[in-house]
């Protein structure tokens, strides 16, 4: 049974005519079929799989009724599901399992989703192109001799080549949306707070955010409407605007929305073909009646710096509490300090080096004042930019990458180059706005996203603007060979 939309799923299981029971074995079949080529599971427990999904058989015949009962979900592995490890795409972790759930993972299980796997991922989250797992690197469906993106590499291929309908990954400065965006599948990344990230593994705790991933925006809408709202177990957390509006999904009337075009993510670096499908798509609001204008965001030449600088520095801060002691690999040594060294020297990889090193530079004595001080600025200057922008607009359309998905190595030898794949997404994490990934179209065979920003807790009006687009078009339906 191929992959369909949550939403047409969830019709079939309301109405009877499928069961859940044999959704999560025709998930397990596929799995097994196409994960030796792609790589996107680390870990599974069937049987624990089967149950939940014949409890969830259960409550459907008892009339119960719910958003996300009887869909199968993969979960990205940083984030905990009781019994199972929770590697974080790292050697370090050996043999932690996790002892919760995370708050998401506990609110989608209650009502009655069934996850299936943990999901492959770059390291701790720290890459762009799905090529930094410690364990193996994910392959894009569309064609495995390209990266899938990163760093929730696993969580949208399990989506994008039929695994589950829905998947759960994380967002630090791109990880949902540009992985989308590769592999034809839609993203979001929630205002900060929306989601709850406790039982996330930390790795910029200010920029951090569950990201939820799936063929549509409706079927995200399923998810977020059940795991949205304050979290006592996370201070950060907050209630989310209009979720009741969330399901049913309804189209946003697209007349009169002002949606706004940043010029400098229109600039050089935007492949030909790219820039194409973003005209055509534009086109397609346009055509209903939405406005389309120009604004800048003139700081935006300084995110990717300012970024860096203060990932890393939380990286240094965080990735302090693999040391050995109290979980995951310990390495042999004489002494504390050399087994701390040591564990760290052998589990960590050198991605992942490179950032805590970073990190630490930057919170250094005499370098504090300026690098993360003075990045601590720009990021106050680049939400002054959205603030503004959105005087005069109700949305910002832009690209997600420059191009499609790139070559296996094409710059793994280049940390700079990769780290600039990211330049069109880590912007708006630094003002905490929701923005969201969706297909364009397919260049050259190989799929290209638009991404959308909104303002500060605009969640459900982004999807509602996207489930528009999308029930115009069929770009989201286009899937890759592996899953046809």
């Amino acid at each position: 049974m191929a992959v369909g939309t949550a939403v047409g799923w969830r019709e079939g299981l309301d109405a009877g005519d499928l069961s859940s029971e044999a959704l999560v074995r025709s998930a397990f079949d596929r799995i097994k079929r196409l994960d030796g080529q792609l790589c996107a599971i680390l870990a599974t427990d069937e049987d624990q799989s089967l149950r939940l999904a014949r409890k969830a058989d259960a409550r459907l015949r008892a009339g119960e009724r719910s958003p996300v009962l009887g869909l199968p979900i993969v979960i990205k592995d940083n984030l905990n599901w009781t019994g199972l490890p929770v590697s974080c795409g790292s050697r370090i972790q050996e043999g932690y399992r996790a002892p919760y759930n995370a708050t998401v993972v506990e609110r989608l299980i209650a009502a009655g989703a069934v996850p299936l796997a943990k999901a492959n991922m770059d390291e701790f989250a720290m890459g762009s192109s799905g090529e930094y797992s410690a364990f193996k690197p994910t392959r894009n469906p569309w064609d495995t001799s390209l990266v899938p993106g990163g760093s929730s590499s696993g969580s949208v291929v399990a989506v994008s080549a039929g695994y589950a309908p829905f998947s759960l990954g994380s967002d630090t400065g791109g990880s949902v949306r540009l992985p989308a965006g590769f592999c034809g599948v839609t993203a979001l990344r929630p205002t900060y707070g929306a989601l709850s990230r406790y039982g996330l593994t930390a790795m910029a705790s200010s920029l951090d955010q569950v990201g939820p991933i799936a063929t549509t925006a409706a079927d995200i809408a399923l998810a977020l409407q059940v795991m949205a709202g304050r979290d006592p177990m996370d201070s950060t957390s907050t209630d989310l605007p209009r979720q009741d509006g969330l399901v049913p999904l309804r189209p946003r009337n697209l007349k009169g929305l002002r949606i706004g075009l940043p010029t400098e993510y229109f600039a050089d670096g935007l492949e030909s073909g790219s820039r194409s499908l973003l005209e055509a798509a534009l086109q397609v609001f346009a055509d209903q009646g939405a406005e389309i204008r120009n604004v800048s965001l003139p700081h935006t030449r300084y995110a990717i710096d300012t970024y860096y600088l203060l990932c890393t520095s939380e990286v240094s801060s965080n990735l302090s509490r693999f040391d050995g002691v109290r979980y995951g690999h310990r390495a042999g040594a004489p002494s504390l300090p050399d087994m701390i060294a040591e564990t760290r020297d052998q589990g960590l990889g050198p991605e992942v080096k490179r950032r805590i090193l970073l990190g630490t530079f930057c919170l250094s004595k005499g370098y504090y004042d300026a690098f993360y001080q003075k990045a601590m600025k720009a990021r106050t200057l680049i939400a002054r930019d959205f603030e503004r922008a959105f005087e005069s607009v109700d949305i910002l359309a832009t690209p997600v990458s420059p191009g499609p998905a790139f070559p296996f190595g094409a710059k793994t030898n280049d940390p700079l180059a990769m780290y600039l794949a990211d330049v069109f997404t880590v912007t708006a994490p630094l003002a905490g706005l929701p923005c969201l990934s969706m297909p364009a179209g397919l260049c050259g065979g190989l799929p290209v996203g638009i991404q959308l920003i909104g303002p500060a807790f605009s969640d459900v009006m982004l999807l509602e603007t996207a489930h528009a687009f999308q029930s115009l078009t069929s770009h989201h339906l286009e899937t890759p060979p592996l899953s046809a």
